[in-house]
């Protein structure tokens, strides 16, 4: 980080504006967070403890789980704190260090959302030939890719930002260290910085949304010519979890870093980062868990096997 910034401590505004409101929103965003917790632990250990889902797709299925439950960890209980606590600064290195794992977490869940429809695709296009194709080496280095890529991503957009000169302001209008609110409070920030960041965020984002969509355009082409009406009904049920989770992940997540900004727009963009970061990852175990029979029945066998534990 440059030598020049002036700034060395921010304070995360948040809702600060609605001091009547920081206990309801408490106990709502705890909660939340509880739930969301224990609903991706469970969906994480039905996987591993059920053999019948030890394929690529309940695989990518429990990193997504895995990751989704980390993004949620590096804002929230933050956020918990800065609710109830009357200093809400934060060291600017916490700050990068809080929005690099942030994004980089994000990255992944796009990238692993990527290699799901490609396991859709391949499930679909060739299902005889699928397990030599999908091969556990396989689907770990997709899975290592999507890591390494978001987090890449996320090194490159957290250095362009923390080189910046803050000098205008220590105040960041959101509950955690967001692109939007931290470059507005930049002295030198320009339309370089600008397009860079753009760049590195339209490549996560619309990157992986262009290779997902890229793999149901050939799912539907493969689908449309089925012969009969109940492969083309299984065909796209298998993917029907995975789409929904897509679309209400990307529309949120375009939303608030696509749009153009300014300065009144920090509001809406508080509110849409507050339902990305913590209904989105409950969406994940909820969807799979309703749309899917087999996650049902590993789910109920947590279940029991937990009260079991419990009244020993």
């Amino acid at each position: 980080m440059g030598n020049h910034t002036t700034v060395r401590t921010f304070l995360l505004w948040g809702f600060s504006s609605f001091p009547d409101l920081q206990v309801l929103l408490f106990v709502l965003v705890f909660f939340s967070h509880v739930t969301i917790l224990t609903a991706n632990a469970s969906i994480m250990a039905a996987i591993k403890l059920s053999h019948n889902l030890h394929t690529p797709m309940y695989f990518f299925l429990c990193g997504l789980s895995f990751s989704e439950t980390c993004t949620t960890m590096v804002g929230i209980p933050r956020m918990l704190v800065d609710l109830l606590s009357h200093s809400k600064t934060i060291p600017l290195p916490e700050c990068a260090t809080q929005m690099f794992f942030f994004f980089g977490f994000s990255g992944n869940n796009c990238f692993i959302m990527a290699a799901m429809s490609y396991d859709r695709y391949t499930a679909i296009h060739n299902p005889l030939h699928y397990a030599l194709r999908m091969t556990p080496k396989v689907c770990f280095l997709l899975m290592l890719a999507s890591w390494i890529v978001g987090f890449l991503v996320s090194l490159c957009v957290v250095i362009t930002i923390f080189n910046l000169s803050f000098c205008n302001s220590n105040i960041i209008q959101h509950y955690f260290c967001d692109i939007t609110p931290i470059v507005s409070l930049a002295c030198d920030y320009n339309s370089y910085h600008e397009v860079t960041i753009f760049i590195l965020s339209a490549f996560v984002l619309v990157g992986s949304f262009i290779l997902i969509m890229v793999s149901y355009v050939f799912i539907g082409f493969i689908v449309m010519k089925m012969p009969s009406a109940k492969g083309r009904y299984k065909a796209f049920s298998t993917c029907s979890s995975h789409l929904t989770v897509v679309c209400i992940h990307y529309g949120f997540a375009g939303f608030v870093y696509l749009r153009p900004k300014n300065s009144d727009s920090f509001g809406a963009d508080m509110l849409m980062a507050v339902i990305y970061t913590v209904l989105t990852p409950l969406l994940n175990p909820i969807v799979y868990s309703l749309r899917n029979k087999e996650m049902q029945i590993a789910l109920r066998k947590v279940v029991e096997n937990a009260n079991k534990f419990i009244l020993r």
